[in-house]
């Protein structure tokens, strides 16, 4: 990491008004902060983006490598629903029935869906039938409510794991619950920066604008960047955390509290339906019911799932992610194909509604191709930022002095300098959201940890003086944050 000094931070001169002195106190702490979590939190951001970059694309990628089990020929008849479904079951009889999938156009497959004893958790094997011609056009293991085939469930575990199980899943948890707030400081960083150095509106959003080359040059494209891509970034954060082992389930917990949960619909039996007689224990069957459902509003693409056992009914789901939303449910009678309980989307409560577009649009299906662009773009800004933020640390590394090494961080003593007040203000703040965030507050005391090591180690060596180039880079720092406002 290269040499540390152990020199206070000087105390700022009063700017005029209590915000300014606030930032000015502030601003060398938030400064080290996020110099820390940029150099080590950062890699794992960039393994987030570049992987999910590539997941955004797999839709397209699974219609081309797919071709064969996803799109069969048109044609004016098709099947019986449960004859698809028979056909399946004997191309693997070892398997149970769980769900169908129906074609939505005559250019679909149909997707019968079965649990293996062997297959993961969310994993289903799915038998592909052609709804014209009943043969069989492939066997694959599916994932989740997407249906996610090999290739993308593939990529799909490698954004959220790196394929190393539960114990990769804190790479993209810590990617996640660090993204937020090292864009926010960053942002605030380079506004303050730029705006009271005389650079105006054109300096803080035009990536390079004022600057030549070397380190200034590297910070404008670093900063302007972050800038525009902030709201993106603070999306993705959150969105991403809901997936977190951790984070997600404080998450969860405050969704149950306040009621932002997703409705689902009934699956009890009605007693009616069960007394009935001559039909009790009778199955009305897939198609039945699949046409009691079309008639109750669910168009579109859908997933009928089986009774789980002989006391509850079928369900019908709407599976498209597109926008507008389709997302109603529907509970049908096994014995009489009545459908028993509605539940639609437009009832939703707003938190439950936005949880769903949330994650659609993380995954890049909400807006279709539009989404899948934005956040191409989103994702090669995140990588530029984040490469401009390793070249400006490398550009402050000493060059004259004689001395290895890299880029260092603030000079220490930026907390101590702070007003008691100010100080229990960051460390109860930084508690609560390390309460919140777990990761993100066991990493933040890693981080302290080595920083106190680090300063152990400079005090028992000796600390020489930094070079020429360091001096007036850390005077340039103290400057910075003391700068005047703008006339």
């Amino acid at each position: 990491m290269g040499r540390t000094t152990d020199t206070p931070a000087k105390d700022v001169p009063p700017s005029g008004s209590d915000h300014r002195r606030a930032w000015a106190a502030l601003r060398p702490l938030v400064l080290r902060l996020h110099f820390y979590a940029g150099v080590f939190v950062a890699p794992f951001i960039l393994v987030a983006a570049v992987s999910g970059l590539l997941y955004v694309w797999t839709p397209q990628i699974e219609q081309a490598v797919y071709a064969e089990q996803l799109r069969v020929a048109p044609s004016g008849d098709s099947l019986a629903l449960s004859e698809q479904v028979e056909i399946a079951e004997e191309e693997v009889s070892d398997a149970e029935l769980d769900a169908v999938r129906p074609a939505t156009t005559d250019e679909d497959s149909t997707r019968v869906l079965f649990n293996a004893p062997e297959l993961e958790d969310s994993h289903r094997m799915t038998v592909f039938v052609d709804p014209h011609g009943g043969e069989v056009l492939g066997v694959m293991e599916t994932y989740g409510t997407s249906g996610a085939l090999p290739v993308r469930t593939w990529t799909d575990v490698l954004h959220r794991s790196l394929h190393m199980g539960d114990f990769g899943r804190h790479y993209s948890e810590l990617a996640a619950s660090w993204m937020w707030l090292v864009a926010l400081g960053g942002v605030v960083l380079w506004v303050s920066r730029r705006w009271r150095a005389g650079g105006g509106v054109r300096g803080v959003l035009v990536p390079g604008a004022g600057t030549s080359r070397g380190r200034a040059r590297s910070m404008s494209i670093h900063g302007a960047t972050g800038l525009w891509l902030l709201v993106g970034l603070l999306f993705l954060s959150a969105t991403g955390m809901t997936w977190s082992q951790y984070a997600g389930a404080n998450i969860g917990d405050l969704r149950e509290r306040l009621a932002w949960t997703t409705p689902a619909v009934s699956t009890a039996a009605p007693a009616a339906s069960s007394d009935a007689g001559a039909n009790a224990g009778a199955d009305a069957g897939v198609d039945a019911v699949l046409a009691s459902a079309r008639e109750a509003g669910l168009d579109g693409p859908v997933e009928v799932a089986l009774p789980e056992d002989g006391e509850s009914t079928y369900v019908v789901n709407q599976i498209g992610s597109g926008w507008p939303t389709q997302g109603d449910s529907a509970a049908v009678s096994a014995e009489t194909a009545e459908v028993t309980d509605v539940v639609r989307f437009a009832d939703y409560p707003l938190m439950a509604k936005l949880t769903t577009w949330g994650i659609d649009a993380h995954m890049g299906t909400l807006f279709g191709p539009a989404n899948q662009l934005l956040l191409t773009a989103l994702a090669g800004g995140l990588i530029t930022v984040i490469v401009m933020g390793y070249r400006m640390w490398w550009q402050r590394r000493p060059t004259r002095s004689g001395a290895l090494g890299v880029g260092r961080p603030f000079p220490r003593g930026s907390f101590r300098a702070l007003p008691l007040g100010y100080k229990l203000a960051v460390v109860l703040l930084l508690a609560l959201i390390g309460f919140a965030v777990p990761l993100l507050g066991a990493s933040l005391l890693l981080f302290l940890a080595v920083d106190v090591l680090l300063g152990w180690r400079a005090r028992t060596k000796g600390s020489r003086p930094p070079g020429p180039d360091a001096q007036r880079e850390d005077a340039g720092e103290r400057q910075d944050a003391a700068v005047p406002p703008r006339p």
